[in-house]
């Protein structure tokens, strides 16, 4: 199971008034105060943050939201962002990006995609578990890479916590 936290609402409860944009560093810091108390009063391990009805994100905002959120998320959570449009993208790919962290997101126009400080080869290895999970020898033969090399690409996403993994199987994170 998935918790959703609709971005949106949260920003209407934090400053009592409706707006649609996630500007400045305050208003960024208590989005993610109410995020962090909502992942802490779930079992669930995985939080969806949707940005479905919000408008733009500043820089300051995508480093308070997500950045700042990555960091202090404990290890067996995931986090995913949902529902993002180009420019929402942007932002959170530069702050990531400049603090060497990653996030899985789910465009608005597109699938499941990596945002931030990740290397080519291991996109490509996420590509990969996102059409079909599975072992690092299965993932080799998939890409036709060596398994060490397969196990090192799942091994960061792995640590990343960009993919969920599981007693030597690797799968993607849950999205519903």
């Amino acid at each position: 199971m998935v918790l959703t936290i609709r971005l949106n609402d949260v920003l209407r409860d934090a400053i009592q008034r409706p707006v649609r944009d996630l500007v400045t560093r305050p208003t960024g810091a208590a989005i993610r105060f109410r995020i962090q108390q909502a992942m802490d009063a779930t079992p669930h391990p995985t939080a969806r943050l949707d940005f479905g009805d919000v408008g733009l994100l500043d820089f300051s905002c995508a480093d308070e939201v997500v950045a700042k959120l990555l960091r202090d998320t404990a290890d067996d959570r995931y986090v995913v962002l949902w529902d993002l449009d180009d420019s929402q993208a942007d932002a959170v790919d530069a702050v990531l990006e400049r603090q060497n962290l990653a996030v899985v997101a789910v465009l608005r126009e597109g699938g499941p995609v990596v945002l931030g400080a990740v290397s080519q080869e291991c996109r490509t290895a996420f590509t990969a578990v996102l059409e079909g999970g599975g072992d690092s020898d299965r993932l080799a033969a998939r890409l036709a890479w060596t398994p060490e090399r397969a196990a090192d690409a799942l091994q960061t996403l792995a640590l990343r916590r960009l993919v969920v993994a599981a007693h030597g199987t690797f799968s993607p994170l849950p999205l519903q």
